[in-house]
């Protein structure tokens, strides 16, 4: 007979009664880990592995993915994983359901996204496994056709509410940077560094075609290794030396010169607002984030290629020793914080750099941007506010 709890578990959670019942505490699901992979190549990386079975428990939970329906647990729960689907919307929506299910407990829980992505080839190389401070929205601002641009305009990009592409936006959404962890960050490169990297004869050949006189692409041409620097977020699928070298300043002018921009995903920026919005709630600590990325593409081609070869046809060789890095890398990161649970991880990696987004939103003062009070003028939050506020006076 189905007990009063289990059948609640069910109806509010989605949880399947297997998953539910396999459980023998009455307490709520709390990983120590919980993997964020964003497609299946992805989240295959960490299936019949040896050190763990993150398929013991398979608990579908409302709001998923309709092709990804369920979050994968290992038997004790310590080590879950989400697979968002691909793109912000997807991401946005996979997290929220996950982050405020009544199934979890992830206060204490450490959220490592662990994906491929393209790579910039004068920060890293096929295969290296890039791990960021900061994620910036970098397609968040207007955009013009190349071919109907001003002569004295380098890009189609420019920052909402701004004139030119080197100035600040002013109009400001929330979601343009996030800065995570740094000694996090660190710490777990240093745990990848230990990793012994997958390559491919396909990569190495490719990655040859960036040896030139010049050292601007000299990272290019190296082996596999782990590299800190920072991702952008696009849910457009970019290739070329206009575009990387746009995002290549958005970053920087985002981040106030900070950000070193090295690799180009599509989800982290959605994912990491549904951390903060949580986080704001005690639900989640905004402090827990590891983003990492490996390079399964460049996002430019080398000198005398076109960018429509890099993109569509050449045969760069990095998707499967990325997809196989992820484990590699990824393995050492979720084993150092396990191991080092009860010492370290359990308390928490005390930040000592800002964390949370451009607004201030779990406290503190931003690095980047205008600072806090200009951010939120600039958003149209104060008068917003007026506006409610005369409303409730009429009422």
């Amino acid at each position: 007979m189905v007990s009063l709890r289990s059948l609640v578990l069910l109806l509010l959670g989605g949880s399947s009664l297997c998953a539910a019942s396999a459980r023998t505490s009455h307490d709520k699901i709390a990983p120590k880990v919980f993997i964020v992979s964003m497609f299946e190549p992805e989240a295959k990386a960490w299936w019949n592995i040896p050190e763990f079975n993150l398929l013991a428990h398979n608990i579908s939970v409302p709001g998923l993915s309709p092709i990804y329906p369920e979050v994968h647990c290992t038997e004790n729960h310590e080590i879950c994983q989400l697979i968002t689907g691909e793109s912000e919307i997807n991401a946005a929506t996979t997290v929220t359901s996950v982050a405020f299910s009544p199934l979890f407990n992830l206060t204490q829980t450490y959220f490592f996204i662990a994906g491929i992505a393209g790579v910039n080839p004068k920060r890293a190389t096929l295969g290296s496994a890039t791990f960021a401070r900061y994620a910036v929205q970098v397609a968040l601002q207007y955009e013009i056709d190349i071919r109907e641009l001003s002569s004295n305009y380098s890009t189609g990009y420019i920052p909402l509410g701004s004139d030119y592409p080197d100035q600040y936006p002013t109009n400001i959404y929330g979601t343009e940077v996030f800065e995570v962890n740094a000694d996090l960050r660190s710490i777990a490169a240093g745990f990848a560094r230990q990793a012994h990297f997958a390559d491919s004869s396909a990569a190495k050949a490719y990655r040859a075609h960036y040896t030139t006189e010049s050292a601007e692409y000299k990272a290019a041409t190296l082996a596999p290794g782990v590299i800190e620097c920072d991702v952008a977020t696009s849910d457009v699928y970019y290739s070329g030396d206009i575009l990387g070298n746009a995002f290549e300043n958005t970053t920087k002018l985002f981040t106030n010169g900070t950000g070193d921009y090295c690799s180009s995903a599509q989800e982290d920026n959605a994912t990491l607002e549904v951390l903060l919005r949580s986080s704001a709630r005690n639900l989640t600590d905004f402090s827990r984030i590891i983003v990492m990325r490996t390079a399964s593409d460049f996002d430019r081609p080398y000198p005398g290629e076109a960018a429509t070869e890099n993109l569509l046809y050449a045969d760069q060789g990095g998707f499967e020793p990325a997809v196989e890095n992820i484990y590699r890398a990824g393995i050492r990161v979720v084993e150092g914080i396990l191991k080092g649970w009860h010492s370290t991880f359990a308390s928490g990696v005390k930040p000592r750099n800002y964390v949370g987004d451009i607004f201030g939103t779990l406290g503190g003062e931003p690095d980047f941007g205008p600072g806090r009070s200009q951010s939120l003028a600039n958003s149209g939050a104060f008068k917003k506010r007026s506006v409610g506020a005369a409303l409730r006076r009429r009422s």
